[in-house]
């Protein structure tokens, strides 16, 4: 190494270092220092790529979480609930006063709370008596048991335990095929099973079975009893209430498709008839046309609510005897009009390949369908609008009188077609290309009609299976409550027809019903 330093007396620089290399080394240096500033960034972007999609994954999931909670803020509330549940039954475990109190067992009542705790009522009713019944139960018959066991003797205990085991095992087991014991008690049948066996097996090493037996009873029963008190005075979600407004709902859902389907038939019609540039792929119906998938999935969320439903006591204008089973009888109703409404969304998906203006007869009976539609949807609308306010009215029986009307004109209309059919088929005959796009258009027109005319009879049975709804549950009629008092004094006498309650307006409905 040299050092060189200037020599002056005003201005002395600064020494300068200086460093003697082989030839070729400074340029491995640099081609080092490059290598190692290209790993540094190299490593700094995946870093900070890295940061930036768990930072968009965290962000999406608390957007996620948040319109799950603002979709629905009871969801919010039940996990407070269910939090204000457990630190009300931890108390047992950690004070030392109830601790001993209940002994060892107190696990057990904070294990009752997390599986018993649902988010209606219904379903911590159903569970919690299910669980609380079924612990009872298979105590009682496990003390039968081995006190019949540890009176045959030291030989034949073991096999006493054994098969009283296998066999109740079994016979519970098989039991939860039935229906109904599926349907309302397949919990407890479980919960039975499990405890008898931890019961029998274990009295068999347990001198104090009797004290194991009582503590494991007590603390579920304080479980349950938190959970009852916690679900029904705190916030309650009634599981009747929300079958109750599912069903409305998809009334409105099914009234709401009806009329988008036929909108969207004829949107399409209108758009081939001002020669719009179309291509051949099918048309998609818009999401209002789509309603009637909800009704056709909603038989599982039906069946579990009405079998929780029968499990609440009486609230509102809810009572003991509440026909929560009719209920499914009126989704079953829905679903079957929901099949002709999917028919007839399947025409409107199809009318991108066909031109539906071509039609003869389309504009005599653009009107015609657009009405009974529109017919159509007010009458389940109406019933809806009763289901919500369990009431009756005569607006509803007007609704169906309206839509049978316009049913009967669009049929007379269907029926001055076919002479014009044939004209226009006979003037484009020389056309066997044309001839086939004109059958094809009158074709999918006929269907949709005759797709409207089913779908306005299978809504009258919705109506009929809401009627014996009102029948069975005692709906107030609306109309009597609305309508002031009046002088009847020169009123002349209204013969109505004789029926059990609204049995006659079915009747009368059967009457005017149009041949179909």
């Amino acid at each position: 190494m040299e050092m060189a330093a200037a020599k002056g007396a005003h201005n002395v620089p600064a020494p300068e270092w200086r460093v003697t290399l082989p030839e070729g080394a400074s340029v491995a240096v640099e081609h080092e220092l490059a290598v190692a500033h290209g790993a540094r960034a190299w490593a700094s972007s995946v870093v900070s790529r890295l940061l930036l999609a768990f930072r968009e994954k965290v962000v999406g999931s608390c957007r996620r979480v948040w319109r799950i909670g603002a979709d629905d803020p009871r969801r919010a509330v039940h996990g407070l609930k269910v939090g204000l549940a457990l630190a009300l039954v931890s108390v047992f475990y950690y004070t030392r006063t109830l601790y001993d109190g209940v002994g060892g067992a107190a696990m057990w009542a904070v294990l009752t709370v997390v599986v018993v705790f649902e988010y209606t009522v219904g379903g911590c009713v159903y569970k919690g008596l299910n669980r609380a019944i079924a612990t009872a139960s298979a105590a009682v018959v496990a003390l039968g048991v081995h006190w019949i066991a540890s009176k045959s003797g030291d030989k034949f205990e073991p096999f006493i335990r054994s098969g009283s085991v296998f066999l109740l095992a079994a016979a519970a087991t098989f039991s939860r095929f039935i229906p109904t014991v599926k349907a309302r008690f397949d919990y407890g049948v479980t919960i039975f099973i499990l405890t008898y066996s931890l019961v029998a097996v274990s009295g068999y090493r347990v001198d104090a079975l009797v004290s194991m037996a009582e503590q494991r009873v007590c603390t579920i029963s304080i479980g349950v009893s938190i959970c009852l008190a916690v679900s029904a005075l705190i916030c309650p979600v009634w599981a009747s209430q929300e079958l109750h407004l599912a069903t409305a709902r998809n009334m409105e859902k099914l009234a709401g498709a009806i009329e988008a389907c036929v909108e969207d038939y004829y949107l399409a019609a209108a758009a081939d008839e001002e020669d719009e540039p179309t291509n051949n792929s099918k048309k998609q119906p818009s999401s209002k046309a789509e309603g009637y998938k909800c009704v056709l999935n909603s038989k599982a969320s039906e069946d579990s609510l009405s079998n929780l439903a029968r499990w609440e006591p009486p609230h509102g204008g809810f009572g003991f005897r509440h026909p929560y089973g009719q209920y499914k009888n009126v989704g079953a109703a829905m679903r079957h009009c929901a099949y002709c409404v999917e028919a007839l969304t399947g025409c409107v998906r199809s009318a991108g390949e066909v031109h539906p203006a071509k039609a003869p007869g389309r504009r005599q009976l653009a009107d015609a369908c657009t009405r009974v539609a529109a017919r159509c949807a007010r009458v389940l609308r109406e019933a809806s609008g009763s289901v919500r306010s369990m009431t009756t009215s005569r607006a509803l029986d007007m609704a169906v009188a309206d839509m049978n009307a316009a049913v009967e004109e669009m049929q007379a209309d269907l029926r001055s077609i076919p002479s014009s059919c044939l004209l226009l088929a006979g003037s484009a005959a020389e056309n066997t290309a044309a001839t086939s796009a004109l059958m094809d258009a009158a074709a999918q027109l006929f269907t949709v009609t005759s797709l409207l005319i089913e779908v306005s009879s299978r809504i009258e049975g919705v109506v009929d299976a809401f009627d014996t709804l009102a029948r069975l549950a005692n709906f107030k009629s609306a109309d009597e409550e609305e309508k002031p008092a009046k002088s009847v004094a020169k009123a002349e006498p209204v013969i109505e027809p004789e029926s059990e309650e609204t049995g006659g307006n079915q009747t009368m409905r059967r009457l005017n019903r149009p041949e179909h």
